[in-house]
């Protein structure tokens, strides 16, 4: 019989950790295939840990590891498919924002020849006004900018074949932004679209730090046209300058009429600066990058892992 694996990685989810068990549970009796639960303990400061122990004592279908502190979500997500053992594996997040009723459908694309089912969020019942938009206006930029297409609205909740998971194991750099690594896979991929409900308890933990630093990062993963637009505005801004240095020998050897330009020149000099500023930044982000990968430190570290 084949087996599938589900990979729910939590962070501070005491509150909904019983209520998605019971769900995910009645959705894969219901299928025809062996399955096994695979909590990743992102370093929760509530009972979540003790919560997963005790789900853990009750069905020997659901292990758990606990991670030694917080890694973030993508890193909680990658020792989940690292320890996946089925031949399909799906990963979803364990607030109930995916739906655990729609796995039937993502198991169907896979029996029917998909290797990667990915799901598109078209709406999010609970998102503000500001989320959606900013969602949205990310999505398009970074499609402008990489090479690889990442789906609009597309979330961590999907479905990979065993195959389609070994090859991801392969990808081992630390600034993980997991969809689009999963679009460059390649292989025979189907998309499913669902309306995320609210959460069914407690708030939401990606925090605007966390959601820029993962903007960030998926980015500077794939794309280096920033660096480019730094040169272009670089050498912009230098024929600009020389421009105005013609200006001010006409002035003053030519037209006699030199007046003391402060407000010209600190004008220029803040201008200049401050693109200057914006072009080491870039740098700095992409430098900074390097210096983590080249450590070749653990992705992660897990303190204990529990299984019946």
């Amino acid at each position: 019989m084949k087996k599938i694996s589900v990979v729910v990685p939590v962070y501070n989810e005491q509150d909904n950790l019983h209520e998605f068990y019971k769900r995910i549970t009645a959705v894969m009796i219901a299928t025809d295939y062996d399955y096994n639960l695979i909590f990743v303990d992102d370093g929760s400061k509530d009972g979540s840990a003790l919560i997963l122990n005790q789900l853990v004592e009750k069905d020997t279908h659901v292990e758990a590891y606990l991670l030694s502190r917080n890694y973030g979500h993508q890193m909680a997500l990658t020792c989940g498919l690292d320890n996946a053992d089925g031949d399909a594996v799906i990963t979803m997040d364990g607030d109930l924002q995916h739906p655990p009723e729609l796995l039937p459908k993502l198991i169907s694309l896979w029996e029917h020849g998909s290797e990667i089912v990915m799901t598109k969020r078209l709406a999010t019942e609970d998102a503000g006004f500001l989320k959606n938009i900013t969602s949205s206006v990310y999505y398009k930029l970074i499609n402008i900018l990489s090479k690889v297409e990442i789906t609009p609205g597309g979330s961590d909740f999907r479905l990979m074949d065993k195959k389609t998971v070994e090859a991801f194991r392969l990808y081992r750099e630390r600034a993980r932004f997991i969809r689009g690594m999963v679009s460059t896979l390649g292989f025979n991929v189907s998309v499913v679209e669902f309306v995320a409900p609210p959460r069914f308890a407690g708030h939401s933990k990606f925090n605007l730090h966390k959601m820029l630093h993962f903007a960030l990062d998926g980015i500077t993963a794939f794309s280096n046209l920033p660096l480019r637009w730094a040169f272009y505005l670089g050498l912009f801004f230098g024929l600009c300058s020389l421009l105005l240095l013609g200006h001010v020998f006409y002035v003053k050897f030519i037209s006699d009429d030199a007046v003391p330009g402060w407000a010209t020149t600190t004008v220029s000099v803040l201008f200049l600066g401050g693109i200057q500023l914006v072009g080491i930044g870039i740098l700095g982000e992409y430098i900074g990058r390097i210096f983590e990968e080249i450590k070749h430190r653990p992705l992660y570290l897990v303190s204990k892992h529990l299984k019946k």
